[in-house]
């Protein structure tokens, strides 16, 4: 093999390798992990094209969108995430002095629905929900289902709870809770999820709020199986019961429930007020329309 191929290959490899790095060492946590998966699913692409990523154009970045449209078939806000991941990559090449201009620039995003994909539970199959966890004899599947439908956690935070993080705040029984972003939040806790926490913790004074069978942290997969096993045994039919499934739950209930957006979006830690507007199912309820409210104010003037 040509020596002078093999020493330009490793330096392709470690000028991609260093930006790779580069870019996602701007992430922490779970982000950094979503934002790896995601950078990974367009190196493999790339690959399989026998195509070098620092070498792409923009028609290259069309054929990878087109890809995960047309041939994954991946829902419009999986390909808009993706592509903002590549994005991004492509910016910090550009700043970092590796590339002279990004190929993903001028590639446009695909329109996203303003309706969340994700279905959420109905009222009654949420109470199901509820009273199957609350009368299992596994004693986290109550907790699990208290900490995802009533109090709004995503599934990495609620796994990632210890006990450690329950403490008494302004006469508040809160949850330390660890979240996107790096961003610490205190969850208070109704009295109902504060009993359902205390029966998963039940003597233990450390650890994981949330256990598996064999008495390890409960991972997300655990967590999934837990509740298609709980929406099993209630009679709730879903395509597919996952725990985002029941966070979602937790937005579409307190809005039913005629809850503030301001309030919903501070209660569910959502960055912008547009996220939680697509959870909002009801938003179009005709019962609803203002209309209505102003002109039961102006009644006396009408």
């Amino acid at each position: 093999m040509d020596t002078a191929l093999v020493t330009s290959t490793d330096s392709a490899n470690a000028s991609l390798k260093i930006a790779t790095v580069a870019y996602l060492a701007r992430f922490k946590g779970q982000t950094r992990t979503h934002a790896d998966s995601d950078l990974r699913a367009f190196l493999a692409w790339c690959q399989r094209q026998n195509l070098d990523p620092l070498e792409a154009r923009r028609p290259h970045i069309e054929l990878y969108l087109r890809w995960m449209q047309e041939v994954a078939h991946y829902k419009p806000s999986t390909v808009s995430r993706r592509l903002s991941i590549l994005t991004g990559f492509y910016r910090i090449c550009v700043i970092d002095a590796v590339l002279p201009a990004s190929p993903a620039e001028y590639v446009r995003r695909p329109r996203v629905p303003s309706e969340s994909p994700t279905l959420g539970l109905n009222h009654l199959q949420f109470e199901a929900m509820l009273s199957a966890g609350r009368t299992s004899a596994n004693v986290n599947d109550f907790a699990l289902v208290s900490m995802l439908g009533l109090l709004g956690l995503r599934i990495f935070e609620a796994t990632a709870a210890n006990i450690e993080a329950l403490e008494e705040v302004h006469g508040h029984r809160v949850l330390r809770v660890h979240g996107k972003g790096d961003k610490i939040a205190l969850v208070p806790l109704p009295p109902a999820v504060g009993r359902a926490i205390d029966r998963a913790v039940e003597d233990r004074t450390g650890g994981a709020i949330l256990r598996s069978r064999t008495g390890n942290r409960m991972d997300r997969h655990c967590a999934t199986r837990r509740l298609r096993a709980l929406a099993k045994g209630a009679g709730v039919a879903t395509a597919r019961m996952h725990p985002h499934m029941l966070r979602h739950t937790f937005v579409t209930t307190m809005l039913d429930a005629g809850v503030d957006l301001r309030d919903v979006q501070i209660a569910a830690r959502h960055a912008d007020p547009r996220t939680t507007m697509r959870y909002d199912r009801a938003r179009k309820n005709l019962d609803r329309h203002p209309n209505y409210i102003l002109a039961a104010f102006m009644a006396s003037a009408t």
